[in-house]
């Protein structure tokens, strides 16, 4: 008997007046045969009143034995087999209430209930017939009688068609519907559609017929439903029209039913279709397209699927030519269930497996073909000795049909998609294959091409790792920390780098560049660039000259871009070429911090109180405009102070604007005393989301000053005795700092740099000893002309100095400052004078 979920449906039930609950004798029998319904029509038909037979065995009802026995054997068989309908109708003879005997047309429907823990239905009989004589009523009286109404309604639709009363009870069939429904028309007339057919489909039917009898306007509707001598499910469309009489008055309701089972099918293929165009690669990640491309398929089209890759393309690299045959290795890269968890998985997502040759994913892989497999007991077989895992679940969970299709795109198998079906009960068609092979084809595609640019991103990657520093150079001026991040988009790899360079004079360069544009292009002119950045700082050219050179390289590098020269041969190189930089010198002995930007990001200073501020550094034009000054800017930093370097990806946003991301960055880095690594972490936490959409290169130095006892100055005269007094105080500060081995090689340099700027060069000259992880040597003078190291003839008496120099310290140069120049050369030092 058909329950309504809630009183208010109860009552709503009750007040219909198209509805007479008391026409169709209505009994619940549970699976036990125990009587636990009986409504009104059932006490009409029987006389016995509820309260007399709910709780008591069926059996008791018949009259004979043979009825209940045909419906339990009904029962059995559909409890072995949930496809079945479940179904049984006949005329039986009851016993009634006052010793007779009652011949009724009698209709039982197998019922599932609610599934209880174990995971099985409970099931229960539903038994219906219509009461011998209905009690009349007034529409009945003026729908005149059945014969009027076939001859005025019921041969007007040519298809399968009921017609039903104004209490929606049937009154005539033709004989499509009969065959349709499985039944005679003589054993459910009488009867409601749900109590016809139990389902909801039939209730929601119900109350269109319904509202075509209220408003007299015809009804239209679709649903999905499975009818007798039907193993699949069938696609049906009604049409319900109310029948009027000759004064317009309505007087019934007609259903005419029409299979369009091929048509929707055609539909739900082609919506599938589209499903994948939209869905399946809307990323260019591997993984993701894999699994888009199962879900997409469950459960439309399968209960089980899995995407499984050969590893090198799931790597990102190439796959291998030609068909795979014999037992091949496959992993697993996406896998969906119409089950919570994937249950049915043997393989976790990114783990390898062998399939040996006689398995349909195999078998695809050797022919490039689709292959649909019957899981019958002989071709699983061979799974129970080399597979019995997959055995055990395919027993489990009841695999009946698969099919495999390979992955190929562009004349190369990439894997093979695996459908498989346990819950549904049509196994796989040859229509079926082809729309897996359609929507396999699309993924392939969309798999390759993540591929793709998976193999470029890890070759940017590799490249750019290559020409990025791996560790920074210790050194005396600061302490430094960095992060690189490259962008996690299809944009794929950027141009980003970050340097720390040496100098001389224990003088440190910090620089961070960011290169116009993404991938393998980005990667190699970021590399010329930080080769270029660190010739130009190793012949000491002050921030402003060092842009301006780099600078005229761009304007090259964009020219041979322009023209296909050189490495700008392809499509994606072909645009402009562009950068931003960032150069900064510290000097820890002057405490100087001398800056300038090429179209840059301002740079941050943390103050020893935690106080943090941007730079108002001229931002000068990006690299590549050509012809345009650059100005730099000299700042003090006290000992202590975090000079902050980074590129636009660190602070370009778009959940917010560009001042409360530069608030943030202030937030994070004001922790002065905190170990910069940790103050790095904290940074990129506060400003970056999961996936960067860019590149991200962040620089921090920590700046240190040098004791003045580490540094002497003497200021020297033009006259060529001095070179003396030079030579005995370099000795005398050297032996104070114990450096008695670094004497005689000072002696030498100092006594020729000095000589060289007293002959050749300008007043004030300077001399100035700098201890630190070496011993630098330097004298200053007011000329801009700079020695050049050759090699002196035979019989020269001079032009071996620089020679001698060259030979005796680790290293010498010169550069050139405001007013003169600086040469300096720097010796190495014994491990216990350091």
């Amino acid at each position: 008997m058909i329950r309504p979920d809630t009183e208010r449906e109860e009552e709503s039930v009750r007040s219909n007046v198209f509805v007479d609950e008391t026409s169709t004798a209505r009994v619940a029998v549970d699976a036990r045969g125990t009587v636990t319904q009986w409504n009104e029509g059932a006490r009409r038909l029987l006389g016995y009143a509820p309260a007399e037979v709910v709780g008591r065995p069926a059996a008791d009802l018949f009259a004979g034995a043979e009825p209940a026995e045909s419906a339990a054997r009904a029962a059995e068989e559909a409890r072995r087999s949930p496809e079945a309908l479940g179904r049984w109708s006949g005329t039986v003879t009851l016993l009634h209430r006052d010793g007779g005997q009652v011949d009724v047309p009698l209709l039982a429907h197998l019922r599932s209930t609610h599934p209880d823990e174990s995971g099985t239905d409970d099931v229960e009989w539903l038994l219906v017939s219509p009461l011998s004589r209905p009690e009349p009523c007034a529409q009945d009286g003026e729908l005149a009688q059945d014969g009027e109404l076939i001859e005025e309604f019921f041969v007007q639709s040519p298809c399968k068609m009921a017609v039903y009363d104004t209490h929606l009870r049937l009154r005539c069939a033709n004989g499509d519907m009969e065959r349709l429904l499985g039944l005679v028309e003589s054993d459910i007339r009488g009867l409601r559609l749900p109590e016809i057919v139990p389902s909801l489909e039939a209730e929601n039917t119900e109350r269109y017929m319904r509202l075509a009898l209220e408003t007299g306007v015809p009804q239209q509707l679709a649903f999905s439903l499975r009818m007798a001598g039907h193993e699949h499910e069938l696609a049906w469309s009604l049409s319900i029209s109310p029948l009027r009489d000759r004064e317009d008055h309505v007087r019934g309701v007609m259903v005419a039913t029409h299979d369009v089972t091929e048509q929707y099918t055609a539909r739900q293929r082609l919506l599938l279709v589209n499903e994948a165009s939209v869905h399946i690669g809307s990323t260019l990640d591997i993984g993701r397209t894999a699994r888009e491309l199962a879900d997409v398929a469950v459960p439309v089209l399968a209960d089980f699927v899995t995407v499984d890759l050969i590893p090198t393309v799931s790597d990102g690299g190439e796959p291998p030519a030609g068909p795979l045959n014999g037992r091949v290795t496959l992993r697993r890269a996406a896998c969906s269930s119409i089950f919570e968890g994937v249950p049915e998985s043997v393989v976790p997502v990114g783990e390898t497996d062998v399939y040996s040759d006689y398995s349909p994913a195999a078998e695809s892989l050797l022919t490039a073909r689709g292959v649909v497999s019957e899981m019958t007991e002989p071709a699983t077989n061979p799974w129970e000795i080399q597979a019995p895992e997959r055995a055990a679940k395919a027993r489990e969970f009841g695999f009946h049909s698969m099919m495999s299709v390979p992955l190929r795109a562009r004349g190369t198998t990439l894997g093979v998609a695996t459908f498989t079906r346990h819950r549904r009960p049509e196994s796989f068609e040859q229509e079926d294959l082809l729309l897996a092979e359609e929507i396999t084809a699309r993924a392939a595609v969309c798999i390759d091409n993540a591929r793709r640019f998976t193999h470029e991103r890890e070759t940017a990657l590799t490249l750019q790792r290559s020409l990025l520093p791996r560790k920074l150079p210790e050194n005396a001026a600061a302490e430094v920390a960095f992060r690189y991040l490259p962008a996690d988009t299809r944009a794929g790899v950027g141009g980003d780098w970050f340097d720390v360079i040496p100098l001389s004079s224990s003088r440190v360069a910090l620089v961070v560049g960011d290169v116009v544009g993404h991938g393998l292009q980005a990667s190699a002119t970021m590399g010329r660039l930080r080769t270029a950045v660190r010739t130009l700082a190793d012949v000491d050219l002050p921030p402003d000259e060092l842009l301006t050179h780099l600078d005229d390289l761009v304007n090259h590098l964009a020219t041979e871009a322009a023209s296909g020269q050189g490495v700008a041969t392809t499509a994606e190189s072909s645009g402009d070429v562009g950068a931003t930089c960032l150069y900064a010198v510290y000097d820890p002995v002057s405490r100087h911090c001398s800056l300038a930007r090429a179209g840059h990001p301002q740079p941050a200073v943390v103050s020893p109180d935690g106080a943090v501020e941007y730079l108002d550094l001229p931002a000068g034009p990006p690299l590549g405009l050509g012809n345009l000054p650059f100005e730099s800017v000299e700042v003090d930093l006290a000992e202590g102070s975090i000079l902050a370097l980074y590129t636009n990806g660190l602070i370009e946003s778009r959940e917010r604007g560009i001042d409360d991301t530069l608030d943030a960055l202030r937030e994070a880095l004001s922790q002065p005393t905190a170990p910069l690594e940790e103050i790095c972490d904290n940074v990129l936490k506060a400003l970056l989301p999961p996936h960067p959409a860019d590149d991200v290169a962040l620089l921090l130095a920590r700046t240190h000053a040098l004791d003045a006892s580490q540094v002497v100055t003497w200021e020297l005269t033009c006259d060529p005795t001095v070179v003396s007094r030079a030579r005995s105080e370099a000795s005398a500060q050297l032996a104070e700092w114990g450096l008695d081995e670094a004497v005689f090689t000072t002696e030498l340099v100092v006594s020729e740099l000095v000589t060289n700027a007293i002959r050749y060069a300008e007043a004030p000259i300077q001399l100035r000893l700098i201890h630190d992880r070496s011993l630098i040597c330097e004298v200053s003078d007011g000329s801009n002309t700079a020695p050049h190291l050759r090699r002196a003839r035979v019989f020269d008496e001079g032009g071996r100095g620089l020679l001698l120099v060259a030979q005796l310290t680790q290293s010498w140069g010169t550069r050139q400052g405001v007013g003169g120049k600086t040469i300096w050369a720097e010796q190495s030092l014994p491990v216990m004078a350091l």
